[in-house]
């Protein structure tokens, strides 16, 4: 049996915290479009983005008079999921809709 060494247990676990990194978070924006409607996009929002009904109004508004507006803040896999979703909804309904993600 190795004789007990608390020095050395400590030394390992504060290695291992200090590797420890909070993951990179994206941005996902949806783009505003001539054909898209508002009901549409705050549907998305609503059941992509879990989203109010007023938050979901205020943020379709926001998109329709800059061109873009943020959904949310997401790690790069879960970022990945939600443009995916909104682009395979948007196509199955007949519109163009636009989703992409950008690093914060």
């Amino acid at each position: 049996m190795s004789p007990y060494e608390p020095d050395v247990r400590e030394d390992l676990e504060s290695g291992v915290e200090e590797d420890l990194q909070e993951p990179q978070m994206y941005k996902v924006l949806l783009h505003n479009d001539d054909y898209t409607t508002m009901e549409f996009v705050v549907e998305i929002l609503q059941k992509v983005f879990h989203k109010s009904p007023s938050e979901a109004t205020q943020i379709m508004l926001l998109i329709h008079k800059s061109g873009v507006g943020v959904c949310g803040i997401y790690t790069a896999e879960i970022a990945e999921t939600k443009v995916e979703m909104v682009h395979h909804l948007a196509r199955k309904s007949g519109y163009p809709l636009q989703c992409s993600m950008e690093e914060t």
